[in-house]
């Protein structure tokens, strides 16, 4: 039994105890020959956008992004990489400018300001309009209209779709973030994947990559599964990386797995991150079996989907250990 209040405790241990993936996801993991390439471009993006006001913080995001999308996306061409690593940038950096703490302190500032690209996916807004964009606008504009040359119209759509439901993500997260003993593991592990962005990265890495699933295909059950299980796991593996970082801040704990798991079990963070730990290793047995079976006697459509899936898997278990997430 835990002898903490509600939330995260004052101190943590020196080591959490972390998932060890190695027996399904063992590495190393191929990466593309862009990575510093990637960096690279990121850092002039945000300089023609500067989303991010920290240099420390803006280059610390570069980085791991432009690794991160490296081990995603191995096989695409430079294009490609550039264009997903400045849709996860963005998202990253709206989610921690005004998403998160900003975001639960005044929501009505959030809402307000998610109204602004809730148009430009509509496709409503006027270039010709008096008023100036956000950065965060000028630059989601930037993003669409490079998204949609590239993109099939349905693959625009379900990128399109995807954005929407990371903004509502953005904001049911900071509606709750500071009471997350109000939330449910089970209405968290329903909306984690949009809150990490995974469902968005899979509909990039399709037009990336250049396939595009029929919608007989989309709806298998083999497809569901195992795109049920890459979303899983991303979630929960950042949650067990990032938690130390976000619970030094004080507070309540983080709105994460290791938090809900203590207020569930009524157990210390050491048993939670164990609970945790064990939640991602079995998610990724699971992931692993589904990808066999997906792969198996699978061609085309199927055989891209199940390999881009595969290295997006592969990109959150190597997330683990980035400076990113140190205290």
């Amino acid at each position: 039994m835990s002898d903490s209040p509600p939330g995260a405790p004052r101190s943590l241990p020196a080591a959490l105890p972390m998932p060890d993936l190695r027996d399904s996801f063992p590495g190393p993991f191929p990466i593309s020959p862009h990575a510093d390439a990637i960096e690279r471009h990121a850092d002039d993006w945000l300089t023609t956008y500067p989303l991010i006001g920290s240099p420390g913080a803006r280059a610390a995001l570069c980085n791991i992004t432009s690794q991160g999308i490296a081990r995603t996306l191995p096989t695409a061409d430079i294009g490609s990489l550039f264009l997903c690593a400045d849709l996860f940038l963005w998202l990253t950096a709206f989610d921690d400018t005004c998403g998160e703490t900003a975001g639960a302190d005044d929501l009505a500032e959030l809402v307000r300001r998610s109204g602004e690209f809730i148009e430009l996916l509509a496709g409503h807004h006027d270039e010709r309009s008096a008023v100036e964009p956000s950065v965060f606008g000028a630059s989601l504009r930037d993003l669409l209209a490079r998204f949609e040359e590239r993109a099939t119209p349905t693959q625009y759509l379900r990128i399109t779709a995807h954005l929407r439901d990371n903004f509502f993500g953005i904001l049911w997260e900071a509606h709750h973030l500071h009471a997350p003993d109000q939330v449910t593991v089970r209405d968290y592990r329903a909306m984690r994947p949009h809150t990490v962005f995974v469902r968005t990265v899979m509909a990039a890495a399709e037009v990336a990559l250049g396939y595009e699933l029929t919608p007989q295909q989309r709806s298998s059950t083999a497809v569901r599964e195992v795109e049920s299980a890459v979303g899983n796991l991303a979630g929960w593996i950042n949650d067990v990386a990032s938690y130390a970082k976000e619970a030094a801040h004080g507070g309540p704990g983080p709105l994460s797995l290791p938090t809900l798991l203590m207020h569930q079990y009524d157990c210390d963070i050491e048993s939670a991150f164990r609970r945790a730990a064990r939640m991602c290793e079995e998610e990724a047995v699971i992931l692993r079996s589904r990808l066999t079976e997906l792969t198996a006697g699978s061609a085309g459509e199927l055989a891209d989907h199940a390999g881009a899936l595969e290295s997006i898997a592969a990109s959150y278990v190597w997330h683990i250990g980035h400076s990113r997430y140190r205290p």
